[in-house]
């Protein structure tokens, strides 16, 4: 576990395993621990790289407001050059998707293969981004998490079959949510804003040339499926698979299935 310092800003990261390097991007109101399944199956493989989102986990509050997937995208390629990384893997959840997938157009030559998971770089669609700007202008009001907004969050990022079942992980979100420092606000609101906010490459995907997996849950209502069939038709050879019984956070979901499917593509396309 450590810090790289980024524009005066101080980003966490944890690092685990040896070999080939796997960049990892969390999601919008997660930490490095949604992650933890995957890592603790690829570390016995790979050099895992965890990096937490800015004003998520132990990283710092944005370095500049506002923000946008671009500037995100750079700050995360500061962060490799640190580390002195020259090529690796990205796998990158919603946001992590996002930024992953522009660090791979700006750096084609740095970037092994990319995993697109449960994410869309295309505009959001308006309807969700207005449903999106209201709970931040919710929170930015609020000046802090309050329990509607918490309540409110969780189906955005669990399958219907897993609030069902009441399963202990929708309760330890809801409690993550509402330990948010409120000296964070300002930089979670602007990072949302910047990701509802954000600018299509769709039309670029094309000139993505890296191994490249795209990985959707059957019961995504953030990201759903259609969007994933449509990236990875864009992108030349891309691979999709659609996780069944999971929903945005399909590596807590269904951690066995994802592992298997993130091995088995890893396995094929790195050194």
């Amino acid at each position: 576990m450590a810090y790289v310092t980024i524009k005066g800003k101080q980003m966490f990261y944890e690092e685990t395993g040896a070999g080939f390097p796997l960049l990892f991007g969390h999601s919008y109101l997660w930490d490095a621990a949604m992650w933890a399944p995957q890592v603790a199956a690829l570390a016995q493989q790979y050099r895992c790289i965890v990096p937490e989102l800015w004003a998520h986990g132990r990283s710092d509050p944005l370095p500049d407001i506002p923000t946008s997937i671009e500037q995100l995208a750079e700050d995360y390629w500061a962060f490799t050059q640190v580390l002195g990384l020259k090529r690796f893997a990205v796998i990158g959840l919603s946001v992590g998707g996002m930024w992953g997938t522009h660090l791979t157009l700006a750096h084609p030559e740095a970037v092994a293969a990319l995993v697109m998971m449960d994410t869309h770089v295309g505009s959001e669609p308006p309807a969700s981004q207005a449903r999106f700007f209201q709970m931040l202008d919710a929170l930015e009001k609020a000046g802090r998490m309050v329990p509607p907004i918490a309540e409110a969050s969780a189906p955005f990022f669990f399958a219907q079959t897993t609030m069902d079942k009441g399963l202990a992980m929708v309760g330890e979100f809801k409690a993550h949510m509402m330990a948010m420092k409120p000296e964070n606000v300002p930089s979670i609101v602007a990072l949302g804003r910047g990701i509802f906010g954000r600018n299509s490459v769709l039309e670029r995907l094309g000139e993505i040339a890296a191994p490249t997996l795209v990985v959707v849950g059957e019961g995504d209502r953030s990201r759903p499926p259609h969007e994933a069939q449509d990236m990875a038709g864009r992108i030349p050879g891309a691979r999709l698979e659609i996780v069944p019984e999971a929903g945005h956070i399909c590596t807590i979901e269904q951690p066995e299935r994802v592992n298997a499917v993130l091995s088995g593509f890893l396995g094929a396309v790195l050194p």
